[in-house]
């Protein structure tokens, strides 16, 4: 049987009729556009050459891919068929990528292991790092395939991704296509040198190819030599394939507001299906009669596809609120059996990971300096690599998105990490990649991609720690949907709620008050391994007739040094600590203020746009004609946490601020 360089006629006419269904696909959808019937397209014509090579040497529903936008072609190559990428142009009830909840081209396939994709440039590298990570944990001979434009490559996290890869020799492919253009902005204007292939250079281990990607055969070779060295366990490789863009960057665009017709005319003499048409013509591999042939049935499978496609479902508007959460876990807050007498909050976070480490060996702990002998800043995680070994409690790079991306891979692939963040004011880097990407990935998934993972961070002042040590967080991570937020006040909450957070579906925020950790007012007797408090269940410290005060995290203690102070009797006042921010226990506040009338919000965060403002919105919405008086809160002035330690009380809540409130509420 003939062949040509290694490949038979029939493998061939299926890379080509996948060339020529991704090109007609583009085609189809813009004049369904066109027609009203979509809005938005996004195309690949000009990259289907290369991205059918990297498909060729992939694995499906074995190997791992993190493909973006424009990878409509890959996608086909790996196993995803026409007519579903069409449920996802025209956003159907069955579109296996998000039922109707991304734009289209979002690519994502769980049954082959697809990883759902986002609109954010780059947020994709370190997520599939965090996949190749499992694959060599687990001895297995599986890759990571990620790709993007030259664009992309401009992002910080591609940075780190190399980084992070190349150290740890994974089988990772960077899959870089070389267009020129960033929307509208040339690679000269984004890329040192015009190369991204000059610009990677430096990192060890990593493996480095440039190819012509409008050649099929060429850029086969390279990814045929990096999935060999990945699978081998020699390390990651980078393949910039310098392709066309034939259509504009998208729908929205028209590119010839900023490229000239001589540009234009030069990518389409290098049109890659036409150069495999003639590559095989020539080797007499394929005939012309084949390729019309081929083309005929591919343009009748479009059509045929376009119309059972627009007979199928729209999504259900009710379903508009399905999949932002998991289903709670089945967890009573369990009676109390204490094995020691106190024990301070870190120690409990410590001995909560520990305990949850033992049970499940697939979870893991990671972060700056947390890795024995130090321990973590605060010594939370010490004794912890001593214990379970160093490839299970480990250091990660001085860069949160990359501590957080990570996590998001190793999360989708089965593994539970929980990573720590030092400073609750150091992790903006990793912003993107919580709210973008794990917050999303239950939902825009449509419930088949999850990440759960536990994200420890350290807040909140009092410890003189200025403005980049002392910050609270609260109302950022409060506003996200799709993320739990759990916020302790003392030792024995902190053990539960993290054993809970370590054991649910859902990404967790777990704010550790650091001012709190070893606390003598926020030591408590320990309790046992099976202490579990489930998420939206608040605490009621004390109980009283006369009015409410709902707080959390370092504030519960003021509040009761303030209830204190003014000699209130026991059944005066209604003490909440919330304990979880999202959920919260609503029925708990609603029930408190109906019955006494009268509400007190004591939080650290600013008091502009904080939690409280929200909580005070509700109960004003919901029970306003029980109320006997104005809600009041006391918070953090609207100003950053200064060092100096009178500056630093004057920004923060006090004790005899929260005294004034109560005795203003006593007044009514």
């Amino acid at each position: 049987m003939s062949n040509l360089k290694g490949f038979q006629k029939k493998q061939l006419l299926e890379v080509y009729r996948n060339m020529v269904i991704a090109r007609k696909l583009d085609e189809k959808e813009m004049a369904l556009l066109k027609q009203g019937k979509a809005f938005f397209h996004i195309g690949c014509s000009g990259h289907e050459a290369a991205q059918l090579a990297a498909a060729n040497n992939m694995h499906p529903s074995k190997d791992w891919a993190y493909p973006y936008y424009r990878d409509a072609a890959f996608c086909l190559g790996f196993g995803m068929t026409g007519k579903e990428q069409l449920l996802s142009f025209l956003a159907k009830d069955s579109d296996p990528n998000s039922g109707g909840r991304q734009m289209p081209q979002h690519y994502g396939h769980k049954d082959l292991r697809i990883v759902s994709q986002s609109s954010p440039t780059g947020t994709q590298f370190l997520q599939a790092v965090g996949s190749a990570m499992s694959i060599k944990w687990e001895n297995k001979k599986d890759i990571v395939y990620v790709s993007s434009g030259e664009g992309s490559t401009s992002e910080g996290e591609f940075h780190e991704a190399l980084n992070w890869a190349s150290r740890e020799k994974l089988p990772v492919i960077f899959h870089i296509q070389d267009n020129e253009y960033a929307i509208s902005v040339h690679v000269s204007e984004q890329t040192s040198g015009s190369s991204v292939f000059d610009m990677v250079s430096g990192y060890k281990n990593l493996s480095k190819f440039e190819v012509d990607g409008t050649d099929f055969f060429e850029t086969n070779l390279a990814f045929n030599q990096a999935t060999d060295r990945a699978r081998k366990g020699k390390g990651p490789s980078v393949i910039v394939s310098h392709v066309v863009r034939l259509l504009s960057h998208s729908s929205s665009d028209d590119q010839r507001k900023y490229r000239s017709q001589k540009d234009l005319e030069s990518d389409i003499k290098r049109d890659p299906i036409t150069k495999f048409e003639k590559e095989c013509l020539k080797a007499k591999i394929l005939t012309q009669k084949e390729i019309s042939k081929t083309q005929s049935e591919v343009n009748e499978y479009i059509e045929d596809s376009i119309q059972w496609v627009q007979s199928q479902v729209d999504p259900d508007p009710n379903s508009a609120f399905d999949h932002l959460y998991a289903k709670p876990i089945a967890v009573k807050e369990t009676t109390q059996n204490t094995i020691s007498e106190k024990v301070v909050l870190v120690d409990a976070i410590n001995h909560a990971m520990s305990e949850e480490m033992n049970a499940n060996d697939k979870m893991i702990i990671y972060g700056e300096d947390i890795a024995d002998p130090k321990g973590g800043v605060f010594t939370a995680t010490k004794g912890l690599t001593s214990k379970y070994g160093k490839n299970r409690v480990f250091n990660s790079p001085l860069a949160e998105a990359s501590i957080v991306g990570t996590a998001i891979g190793l999360a989708v692939t089965g593994w539970k990490p929980c990573v720590e963040i030092q400073f609750g004011d150091y992790i903006w880097p990793a912003m993107m990649q919580i709210r973008d990407e794990a917050a999303c990935m239950r939902y825009r998934s449509k419930g088949r991609w999850t990440c759960p993972m536990v994200i420890r961070v350290a807040v909140g002042g009092y410890i003189h720690g200025g403005l980049y040590h002392s910050q609270s967080i609260d109302s950022y991570f409060f506003n996200i949907p799709g993320i739990r937020v759990a916020y302790p006040s003392n030792a024995a909450d902190a053990k539960g709620l993290l054993k809970t957070a370590l054991r649910m579906d859902d990404p967790v925020i777990f704010m550790e008050h650091k001012g709190l950790y070893r606390q003598g007012y926020a030591s408590a007797p320990e309790p046992d391994k099976d202490f579990l408090i489930p998420f939206g269940k608040a605490s009621i410290i004390q109980e009283g007739n006369y009015f409410t005060i709902v707080t959390w995290g370092a504030m519960v203690q003021k509040c009761i040094d303030a209830i204190k102070k003014i000699n209130l009797d026991e059944d005066e006042v209604d003490l909440i600590d919330l304990r979880t921010l999202n959920p919260i226990d609503w029925e708990a506040v609603y029930r408190s203020v109906k019955k006494t009338g009268k509400l007190l919000i004591v939080h650290e965060d600013l008091k502009t746009g904080g939690v409280g403002a929200e909580i005070s919105a509700r109960v004003t919405d919901k029970l306003f004609e029980d109320l006997d008086g104005p809600i009041k809160r006391v918070a953090a002035k609207d100003c950053h946490v200064p060092y100096n330690d009178l500056l630093e009380s004057e920004i923060l809540p006090q004790t005899n601020q929260i005294i004034d409130a109560i005795n203003d509420l006593m007044e009514y």
